[in-house]
């Protein structure tokens, strides 16, 4: 299993991790049976939103004394009401479900707190204009959360939160087919396939989330990989063809500031599939057939799919030209940016102009020109 650094937390999360929600119904056997699959495998981080008792009681119990080795993405903000899961900014309400949280999974802690599902501006003023964003400081300076994150399918939302600079980490929906669409698309809205017509590019405003997290260091846990399935269908999908788990899953670990992409298993087998990435070969990674469908409307964007290496002088070009993004986002490169692109082994100015990048790339990127750019800004 390979580790990603989680933003500035200092936490190193495995890239595959796990999402608990499809063992909400399970019995304790089964759930036990996934989580053993993906611990023995090296899975260090997994989301817990569901307040349901037993599968909050059926996880903590299967963890046991492996607790202090998994890294708990709890939520603040789930709850039940009459048997019924909904979100709560309601302190008092909260704070009961924060407590059971502790109670069932045997700990004192929460390694990841996240504000619960904010994707509206009036999502945003409730948490972040009441005593619920004050509870949920509280509970980082006790101690009960180590880190403050928040949860969204919006990105012009995610990105008011981050840059409030109380969100240490957040856990947003990414994948091909989400990030064609406008950054404030309900959640509702988001399987809808007349919306997909004519998009064929990523969202700027989506883009310039993913950005600005990596800019201030905000790690992104990913869901919603595979789209509720639609990009495993050709027929379904908006490119036209199906991909696989794996590329799903390549893709968005390729997105600039993710560090781990939570996936869901009801079965050990479901939970294997996904772990397969960790073996699969460079091949079976490769998403770029998804451009098939829509590749002039993606013509000369990088994707940082990697498609154009090997390089001969050695350039990491896709975090080249992903610094060279943000820097010209924010029109001069932050000296963030600036210490990222320093620390590369390899830069823009030592492209050699070969063009067997331009080549490979599937988008027609115009990657020399690119190098040149980032000599350019960043000197060297």
């Amino acid at each position: 299993m390979e580790y990603r650094d989680l933003g500035k937390t200092g936490l190193r999360v495995s890239r595959i991790g796990f999402g608990g929600e499809h063992v909400t119904d399970a019995d304790f056997a089964t759930t036990e049976a996934v989580m053993r699959t993906a611990m023995e495998a090296g899975v260090n981080i997994m989301d817990v939103f569901m307040p349901q008792p037993d599968v909050r009681s059926h996880m903590g119990d299967a963890l046991g004394a492996r607790r202090k080795d998994v890294l708990l993405q709890g939520h603040i903000g789930a709850v039940l009401q009459k048997g019924q899961y909904l979100r709560s900014r309601d302190v008092k309400l909260c704070d009961e479900y924060i407590r059971d949280f502790l109670t069932r999974f045997h700990t004192d802690y929460i390694d990841l707190g996240m504000m619960h599902f904010i994707d509206t501006q009036e999502d945003y003023d409730l948490a972040f204009g009441s005593e619920y964003i004050d509870y949920c400081q509280e509970l980082k300076r006790r101690g009960v959360v180590r880190f403050l994150g928040a949860s969204s399918h919006n990105a012009v939302t995610a990105r008011k939160m981050v840059e409030t600079g109380l969100v240490d980490v957040l856990l947003f929906s990414i994948n091909p087919a989400f990030d064609l669409l406008p950054g404030e698309t309900e959640i509702d809205d988001l399987l809808k396939e007349e919306l997909y017509e004519g998009r064929f590019a990523i969202d700027p405003d989506r883009a310039a989330l993913y950005r600005l997290c990596e800019e201030k260091g905000v790690g992104i846990t990913v869901m919603k990989t595979l789209a509720a399935g639609r990009l495993l269908d050709a027929a379904s999908s908006p490119f036209g063809v199906a991909l696989t788990p794996v590329q799903c899953i390549h893709y968005a670990l390729e997105r600039p500031a993710v560090s781990s992409v939570l996936l869901g298993a009801k079965t050990v087998e479901e939970m294997r599939q996904s772990l397969a990435y960790e073996t699969a070969t460079d091949a079976e990674r490769d998403y770029s057939v998804l451009g098939r469908g829509a590749r002039s409307a993606m013509r000369g964007k990088c994707m940082y799919c990697n498609h154009c290496l090997p390089c001969p002088a050695g350039i990491d070009i896709a975090s080249v030209t992903k610094y060279l993004d943000l820097a010209r986002q924010h029109g001069g490169a932050p000296d963030t940016v600036r210490a990222h692109y320093a620390a590369l082994t390899a830069h823009g100015g030592d492209c050699i102009a070969c063009g067997k990048c331009e080549e490979r790339c599937p988008f027609a990127v115009p990657v020399r020109e690119n190098m040149r750019g980032a000599a350019e800004v960043f000197g060297k």
